[in-house]
């Protein structure tokens, strides 16, 4: 199996290229941005050493899915799903937060939780409580966009003093934050999982809103089986997963989270397939439809064909 961790197109009417942790933004004619969704991985804002084969697919494949069925919702930034790794959208000026909003206390919280905090963004969190426990309502948690290093915990009032995002913006990007969510914890139901906690990112195109990015990924979102959660949940036991945060409970076991000094583990043959594994298992789950693997193939000229074929037919 192939892993595509870099790529170096050339496209009619490109201006720039931007390359993410996980994604190469192109911008092309000064109103289409394209997301090639590569198969690195990031934990602890690193990407690890090795791609991870049909990661990218299966990411752009259900971030396009779910931008179809929001859409209701508040309009996305999405044009046309190009090919099984890339999507081609409207360019947008991106807000410089990411709404990060959580049903249950988990990961990075409860790793703060643990440290004490009864606070997270402004937001108070009850005493007593356990991992993966439900919140008593969704609450936002948003983090500034670093261009590098690590995104930092900010909170409402913070983000607006700092002009960040307007007043009138941000109670805008909350609302959808919120009817989001929902949806999607309404849609996980429905294939037997629990959306515990997301985060959306949201731009601006001639004074309208707009949803960018990935939503409802395992990179972006942490989902949990729904059966046996709360069985799980009184013997204090670990709940299944299917997200990310798998990769990391395996860095942190192996003594990596991202700290200076620190290595990345060795990822062996064996660790790369089982995480493209989980990353196949959530898609199949999530979608509720059998994955077609395209990674048998000249997947770098299939992308590059596949782009210019869809640019052609705007020209």
């Amino acid at each position: 199996m192939k892993a595509i961790t870099h790529t170096d197109f050339h496209f009619p009417g490109q201006t720039s290229r931007y390359v993410g942790k996980v994604r190469d933004v192109y911008f092309i004619d000064g109103k289409y941005i394209l997301l090639v969704v590569t198969d690195r991985i990031s934990a602890f804002d690193v990407v690890l050493p090795k791609g991870i084969p049909c990661k990218g697919q299966v990411l752009n494949q259900i971030a396009s899915e779910f931008l179809d069925k929001t859409a209701d919702i508040v309009p996305n930034w999405k044009i046309a799903q190009v090919d099984p790794m890339a999507t081609i959208g409207l360019l947008c000026e991106p807000f410089k937060v990411e709404m990060v909003i959580r049903g249950y206390l988990a990961g990075h919280a409860w790793r703060e939780y643990c440290a004490g905090k009864r606070t997270l963004c402004g937001e108070p969190l009850p005493e007593g409580m356990q991992e993966n426990q439900k919140l008593p309502r969704p609450i936002i948690t948003p983090t500034t966009k670093a261009s590098e290093g690590h995104d930092e915990d900010i909170s409402r009032e913070e983000i607006i003093a700092s002009g960040l995002v307007s007043a009138e913006d941000y109670a805008q990007l909350e609302q959808y934050t919120l009817a989001l969510y929902q949806r999607g914890c309404e849609m996980a139901a429905r294939r037997g999982l629990i959306l515990m906690d997301t985060k959306y990112e949201f731009g601006k195109k001639d004074g309208k809103i707009y949803l960018m990015d990935e939503i409802h990924t395992p990179d972006s979102s942490r989902y949990i089986y729904a059966e046996g959660y709360e069985e799980r949940l009184a013997r204090g036991e670990r709940q299944k997963q299917l997200s990310k945060e798998f990769v990391r409970e395996w860095l942190m076991a192996n003594g990596f989270q991202g700290k200076e000094g620190q290595q990345v583990p060795p990822m062996t043959d064996a660790v790369v397939a089982g995480i493209t594994d989980r990353y196949i298992e959530l898609y199949e789950h999530i979608t509720g439809a059998p994955f077609q693997r395209h990674d048998d193939e000249d997947i770098l000229g299939r992308i590059a064909h596949n782009v210019e074929a869809f640019l052609a037919g705007e020209k």
